[in-house]
């Protein structure tokens, strides 16, 4: 009898044991369509990577096979990483699927203009040397824009509202965005200094110009994967919230500490 009567309050409260899994959204396309476009770019990376072993060539440059595999690992990874991630989020599941459908295209688009261009045996980003290689270029840019405001639209939602999840997932969603955010910033940066010189006749200055700001762009990109899976693996431990909290406050603390080292590097080489 008592638990007769306890189950209709506990249904009108809505309180329901945590599993420290995703919350459930209505059934999309749109996630699954993510996942294997993801899955694609990583392939596409790993492949080209295969294509440096046998070609050979610089790793370094403008002109070299590193670019078409480290964007495609970085964007297939970061795909995977926000389209699960988002699921967190309070986001609308409408909403939440045509920004990643958006995101997901553009990924696309990043990776397949830097990857024509490496078989063609030119640089793809900062390249004005012909109308073909500007149009390349000026759409390499404007994707970098529209990623940069789709991925600002989700830290946002994270911080507007408390994400869900398993016990410290709602500070590492929020840290992670938080720090791809730095990265974005830097990779923005990196693109307008290179435009400026670039668009003041000084082309090869312009390729070599990032180099000082490329590890902080490395290194912040990817805590929005690292910190909330590490929150989600914690999960499966028998530790306490507590104690599962303390461990992703101090692994956010690691990585800022990283982001904060790469930024002194950036400072002290520009």
């Amino acid at each position: 009898m008592q638990n007769a009567r306890t189950a209709p309050i506990a249904h009108r409260t809505g309180s329901t044991p945590s599993t420290g899994a995703a919350p459930s959204q209505p059934s999309s396309p749109v996630p699954r369509l993510c996942h294997a476009t993801g899955l694609l770019l990583v392939l596409s990376g790993l492949a080209h990577l295969v294509v440096f072993a046998v070609d050979g060539g610089p790793w370094d440059g403008p002109v070299s096979w590193r670019k078409p595999v480290t964007f495609g690992l970085s964007f297939g990874v970061t795909l995977i990483a926000v389209t699960w991630v988002t699921s967190y989020l309070g986001v609308r599941p409408r909403l939440r699927s045509a920004l990643l459908a958006v995101f997901a295209a553009d990924c696309l688009v990043e990776v397949g203009g830097i990857t024509l261009q490496a078989w063609r045996g030119v640089p793809s980003h900062l390249n004005m040397e012909t109308s073909f290689d500007t149009a390349v270029s000026m759409t390499l840019a404007v994707g970098g824009g529209v990623l940069v405001v789709l991925l600002s639209v989700f830290a946002l939602a994270g911080f507007l509202r408390r994400p869900t999840g398993p016990a410290g997932m709602a500070l590492a969603v929020r840290s992670g965005f938080a720090v791809l955010l730095v990265g974005l910033a830097s990779g923005a940066a990196m693109i307008a200094r290179g435009v400026v010189l670039t668009r003041t006749g000084h082309q090869e200055a312009a390729y070599h110009s990032t180099a000082w700001l490329k590890p902080l762009h490395g290194v912040s990109l990817h805590a929005v994967l690292v910190l909330p899976l590490l929150a989600r693996l914690l999960a499966y431990t028998p530790w306490s919230e507590a104690v599962r909290r303390r461990v992703v406050t101090a692994a956010v603390c690691c990585y800022a500490a990283a982001v904060a080292g790469a930024g002194v590097w950036a400072g002290l080489t520009y």
